[in-house]
C-alpha cells in the first residue's frame, strides 16, 4: 500500500499501552467493510504493536468473520476441538470449556498457560481475533508477552546460541492435569507434533523472534533432556518478563487481535474462583510455514497443515 493510499481515508487514533506491546484503536467501526487505507493502517499497527485492541465494537459471528476475512484466509475455529455449530471459522472459548479444563495439576510455574496459539501445527495461524461477549465486572484480563524484544533482549553469546535450535512442540495436556474423556480422545485422533526453530524469522518484517510457546513446547533436538529442560526453563522464564507483557481489561463488545508470529498470551484463571460468566468467540488467519535464521523450514512430524484442505480434512 503506497502513502498515498493510507491518507486517502481518515487516520485511525492509536493509544500504545505499554513499552514494548499493545495499542488501543478508536476510529474505526469493524461492523463494517473496512477501506483499503483502514486496513493497511491496522496490519501497520499491529506488525509494530504485536496486539492492537478495539472497545466497543459488537459483532455477530457473521461481522467477527467479515471482519477476520479482510487480513487473510480463515482457518477452522480449532483443528481438534472444531468450532461453533454453524459457524466453522468460530471458536467458543467459554468459562467452562469441557476441552480445556483440567483438574488436578500438581506443578504450577512462572509461564505456566502461557502459549503461541497451535504452534503443534505445521503452520500456525498467524494472527487471531478474539471478541468478547459476556464479561465478568472484574477478572478475567488476558495477557501478552512480545517474542521479538524477548529475543533482542537475550545476551549476543545467547542469542548466536539458539539461533541454532530447533524444538518439538506437541499437542497434549498439560503435564499433572487430567483432561476430560472428551479431550484425551480428541488429542488422540488429531494429534499434532511439529518440529520448529526455536528462533523463527517474521515473514514480514524480518526480525528474529523467540518461538518458544511454554505450552506446547516439549524438547529441544539434539540435546540431553536435562539440558532441554534446563535452558526451556531459562527462555520460558525470559520471555514472560512483565516489561515485555501487556494486560488487557475486557469489555463487552472488547475485540484483541493479536500477531500470533511474534507473541505468547496467558488465559485467566481467576475467573474460576468467580460466579461470573465468561463467553468470547475466536477466529485464527492460516500462517506460513516458520523458518529459522539457517533457512530451514519446520517439519511435520504428525498431522496436517491448519487451512482450508485441513479444515474438510477435519470436518
Amino acid at each position: 500500500m503506497s502513502a498515498a493510499a493510507l491518507h486517502e481515508v481518515q487516520p485511525i487514533e492509536i493509544n500504545p499501552l505499554s513499552a514494548h506491546i499493545g495499542a488501543e484503536i478508536h476510529g474505526v467501526d469493524l461492523t463494517r467493510k473496512l477501506e483499503p487505507g483502514q486496513v493497511a493502517q491496522i496490519r501497520a499497527a499491529l506488525l509494530k504493536w504485536r496486539v492492537v485492541f478495539f472497545r466497543e465494537q459488537f459483532l455477530t459471528h457473521e461481522q467477527h468473520i467479515a471482519f477476520a476475512a479482510q487480513f487473510g484466509e480463515l482457518t477452522l475455529g480449532h483443528p481438534v476441538f472444531g468450532h461453533v455449530e454453524g459457524h466453522p471459522e468460530v471458536y467458543s472459548i467459554s468459562k467452562y470449556r469441557k476441552a480445556t479444563r483440567f483438574e488436578g495439576q500438581t506443578l504450577l510455574r512462572p509461564w505456566t498457560g502461557w502459549h503461541t496459539d497451535v504452534t503443534a501445527a505445521l503452520n500456525p495461524p498467524w494472527a487471531s481475533i478474539l471478541r468478547g461477549v459476556t464479561i465478568p465486572p472484574y477478572g478475567g484480563d488476558t495477557q501478552w508477552t512480545n517474542l521479538a524484544i524477548a529475543y533482542e533482549k537475550l545476551s549476543k553469546p545467547l542469542r548466536t546460541f539458539v539461533d541454532g535450535l530447533r524444538g518439538i512442540h506437541r499437542f497434549t495436556p498439560p503435564a499433572g492435569a487430567t483432561g476430560t474423556d472428551a479431550f484425551v480422545k480428541a488429542v488422540e485422533q488429531r494429534a499434532l507434533v511439529t518440529e520448529h526453530p526455536l528462533v523463527r524469522v517474521h515473514p514480514e518484517t524480518g526480525e528474529r523472534v523467540l518461538y518458544v510457546s511454554p505450552s506446547f513446547l516439549k524438547s529441544i533436538v539434539d540435546v540431553t533432556p536435562r539440558e532441554s529442560q534446563a535452558l526451556l526453563e531459562l527462555l520460558w522464564e525470559h520471555v514472560t518478563r512483565p516489561e515485555f507483557t501487556v494486560r488487557f481489561k475486557w469489555e463487552a463488545g472488547s475485540i484483541a487481535f493479536w500477531d500470533n508470529r511474534s507473541t505468547a498470551h496467558l488465559a485467566p484463571t481467576d475467573i474460576f474462583d468467580l460466579d461470573f460468566d465468561r463467553q468470547l468467540y475466536r477466529t485464527t488467519l492460516v500462517g506460513d510455514v516458520p523458518v529459522g535464521p539457517d533457512g530451514q523450514q519446520s517439519v511435520a512430524l504428525e498431522g496436517s497443515p491448519v487451512g482450508a484442505a485441513a479444515a474438510t480434512a477435519l470436518n
